[in-house]
């Protein structure tokens, strides 16, 4: 399965409760950068050094990371893709080694992803995340976790939001189409409460089988 949508509309946590519902992991290529990247493969330090230089990292780089985990064991029963294909080059790759079945893209209207992502705020201490109208914290400006101060991050503040909601129209979007000629594309509202936009998602996958 493929989680396709916008930053902030909550790809995350719904394949945390994809990977509860149907016992498979959760690809993240955030993930994978990061695990990579520590362990000091070969692929982790090509990847490091875009990532330092504030480049995105190639696609054939990306491609060959995603194929080196999807051929990990835990993966053999299937797994949920989040973060990946971002690009319809990256897509096609895909398809040259690994058959999806489920394509699901999550929709939310542009001004209330850019509330969602204006509200959320970070612990500089601890990296606990809140938001200040769907989950705030006991006392304004400090963690509940460790006391420490939430700060808005730069990623958070409308102007890089909106740079990241054009990059993704621009890069990410022609997968809707891509993937509905192939008549795996389900579009989902993905408005509502967690439990609300599981229960889309469940059905249009039970739906399909």
């Amino acid at each position: 399965m493929i989680l396709l949508g916008p930053p902030g509309v909550g790809k995350g946590t719904q394949a945390k409760r994809l990977v509860e519902a149907f016992h498979v992991p959760q690809i993240s290529t955030g993930d994978m950068f990061r695990s990579a990247i520590l362990s000091g493969t070969s692929l982790g330090k090509e990847a490091s050094g875009y990532i330092q230089q504030g480049k995105l990292v190639p696609d054939d780089i990306v491609i060959k990371m995603v194929q080196d985990r999807l051929s990990k064991p835990d993966c053999e029963d299937g797994f949920i893709l989040d973060g990946f294909p971002r690009t319809l080059a990256q897509a096609k790759a895909l398809d040259e080694v690994q058959t999806i079945d489920y394509v699901i893209a999550l929709q939310v209207e542009k001004e209330k992803l850019i509330e969602r992502l204006e509200g959320r705020r970070t612990c500089e201490q601890c990296g606990q995340m809140f938001h200040l109208f769907f989950h705030p914290p006991q006392k304004t400006g400090t963690c509940d976790k460790c006391g420490g101060h939430l700060i808005q991050r730069k990623d958070d503040q409308k102007e890089t939001i909106e740079k990241r909601m054009n990059e993704y129209d621009k890069m990410t979007r022609p997968l809707f189409s891509y993937y509905q000629d192939k008549k795996l594309l389900r579009s989902i509202d993905g408005l509502g409460s967690i439990e609300e936009v599981f229960s889309r998602i469940y059905k249009a996958v039970k739906e399909s089988q």
